[in-house]
């Protein structure tokens, strides 16, 4: 699936993933591939991703830890959105 992360400030990440995990209202959850559409709010903590051919541009390679093959984006706050296996968050 795709993972597209938006700032303000620029896109940050347009990738392909196979699991990301994201801080919602109401607690941690996850997406895999073909997950049913959702719209969520964000709160404060990290998305957090795997896959086999993530690709970061290098200019915002510092904006992510990578910790065994998985990399993490500390937010403030955001919204999700899930549709046709493409995930677009924009964050803070």
């Amino acid at each position: 699936m795709i993972l597209e992360i938006v700032t303000p400030e620029a896109t940050l990440l347009h990738t392909d993933v196979d699991l990301i995990s994201v801080p919602g209202v109401n607690g941690e959850f996850q997406m895999l591939n073909n997950h049913a559409p959702i719209v969520s709010l964000l709160v404060e903590g990290n998305v957090r991703f795997k896959g086999a051919n993530v690709k970061i541009e290098e200019e915002f390679e510092n904006k992510f830890t990578n910790a065994k093959e998985e990399y993490s984006l500390a937010i403030k706050s955001g919204t999700v959105e899930m549709k046709e296996n493409k995930v677009i968050i924009l964050a803070d």
